[in-house]
């Protein structure tokens, strides 16, 4: 009776400690970038950032489950050209006026062993929601020396069709439909 008293306790206590150590994570502008390439007619390729972001992840190493919210500021594209930030603003493209935000927000992490190695959720951008899977190229986490709490993070990235999102200038010159999105994030554990 007592070696099922202590097993039971040992049980509860250990389910306690997987569940102890979901924790909430802030990203870290400093250290996340949202970078974004198409092929410009099959030859070169365009690229530009989301300057600002903001967002959290709910991370659950032990339970291997994760929920993330972003929203990146749309009117802080960079390409190196201000003509081409300005038209990517525009109506052609991503409407900034009318759609100041893009959000994608998660609840389902898919891991490898103890890595992340995808989050699938829905991208709203220009208005419109649709599914995105990121995949993860590298993830880690670490005790921060100078925060001196833990950081996540890691690289991660997708390519869909833009047109989903009606996204579609250029279409009829030939620009390609497919567009690549890759991360860079870390978090800070709150």
């Amino acid at each position: 009776m007592m070696k099922k008293a202590l097993l039971l306790a040992s049980l509860i206590a250990t389910a306690g400690l997987a569940h102890a150590e979901a924790a909430t994570y802030k990203i870290d502008p400093a250290h996340t970038y949202a970078t974004f390439e198409i092929k410009h007619f099959g030859t070169s390729t365009n690229r530009g950032r989301f300057d600002k972001k903001e967002g959290t992840v709910e991370f659950d190493k032990a339970g291997k489950s994760g929920k993330v919210e972003v929203t990146f500021d749309m009117s802080a594209i960079s390409t190196g050209s201000t003509q081409f930030d300005n038209h990517l603003k525009g109506k052609d493209f991503f409407d900034v006026d009318n759609n100041p935000t893009a959000k994608f927000v998660s609840n389902k992490f898919t891991f490898s062993g103890d890595k992340v190695a995808s989050v699938s959720g829905q991208l709203t951008l220009k208005g419109k929601t649709a599914p995105v899977t990121l995949t993860a190229t590298n993830f880690g986490c670490y005790d921060s020396p100078m925060l001196k709490r833990e950081v996540c993070g890691g690289d991660f990235e997708t390519t869909f069709d833009r047109t989903a999102f009606g996204v579609d200038y250029g279409i009829q010159y030939g620009f390609s439909k497919d567009i690549k999105v890759i991360i860079q994030v870390e978090a800070i554990k709150q």
